[in-house]
């Protein structure tokens, strides 16, 4: 057996749920209809080669806990959001056939590939987590538990609000300086309402640089939510009435052939 990494984010289209999920709606936790929510599951599931039985999810609370994944959570929060895993922002895992996911309607989903050591993160990052700095600590999970080294790390920062539409108080503002005392020139941009422009991407790729992941490797989507909700749901734009598309990343087996 060969292992393949493979790392997709998913759209809003091509889906069975009804407006205003319109159409491929996985998230268990917004209102939609469970099995259609379930159906757009599996059917992306099938579409990766990841049946929903190999799915893992985490109850996202905007937090910084980073779960190890292991066999026996195969399924857990597949389809139901009971069996979640709790209050868990990112995953980790080397286990060959587990689908991390992660969900999204304008925070940042990250997805993370070691090949190095064959595994494999996905991280959920709002403002919140962005200050928190949980794309950081999915590198280090990475590192401590398999050995990855994260000059070797590729990591994908997926569609999510741009800083063209996150508008920002002064209260998140204040803790943007405070987790990027360096960089936070760059990631806030004063707009003419008196509050400022959140760089969303920008400042999970300087934590992710502080983690020792080279430039290089961290591959931004830019592509932002909120103008883009043909292709993507916002919580923002569509005034929290709306779906999630997901991030999902695991390690495939292939079988060899002669």
């Amino acid at each position: 057996m060969t292992s393949r990494i493979i790392a997709r984010f998913t759209t809003r289209q091509d889906g069975v749920s009804a407006a205003p999920y319109t159409s491929c709606n996985l998230g268990l936790h917004v209102g939609d209809d469970a099995l259609a929510v379930v159906e757009n599951r599996t059917r992306v599931g099938e579409s990766l080669g990841l049946p929903l039985d190999a799915w893992v999810a985490g109850e996202q609370v905007h937090g910084s806990t980073v779960t190890v994944v292991t066999e026996e959570h195969k399924g857990r929060g597949s389809r139901d959001l009971a069996s979640m895993l709790p209050a868990t922002d990112a995953l980790v895992t080397n286990v060959p056939g587990v689908a991390l996911t992660t969900y999204a309607a304008d925070c940042v989903p990250i997805l993370f590939s070691a090949p190095d050591v064959t595994a494999v993160g996905c991280a959920h990052a709002g403002w919140q987590g962005t200050v928190k700095k949980i794309a950081a600590r999915t590198v280090r999970a990475l590192i401590s538990e398999y050995g990855a080294d994260p000059e070797h790390l590729q990591v994908r920062i997926g569609p999510s609000i741009g800083p063209c539409c996150y508008e920002v108080d002064e209260r998140v503002a204040s803790q943007v300086r405070e987790a990027f005392p360096d960089d936070h020139e760059t990631l806030l941009t004063p707009n003419d309402n008196g509050r400022w422009q959140l760089d969303l991407w920008l400042a999970n790729v300087t934590a992710l640089r502080e983690a020792g992941v080279p430039e290089p490797n961290i591959h931004r989507e830019d592509a932002c939510t909120s103008c883009r909700v043909d292709t993507y749901f916002s919580h923002r734009k569509e005034a929290g009435k709306t779906g999630r598309h997901a991030g999902i990343v695991a390690i495939l087996q292939e079988k060899l052939t002669d």
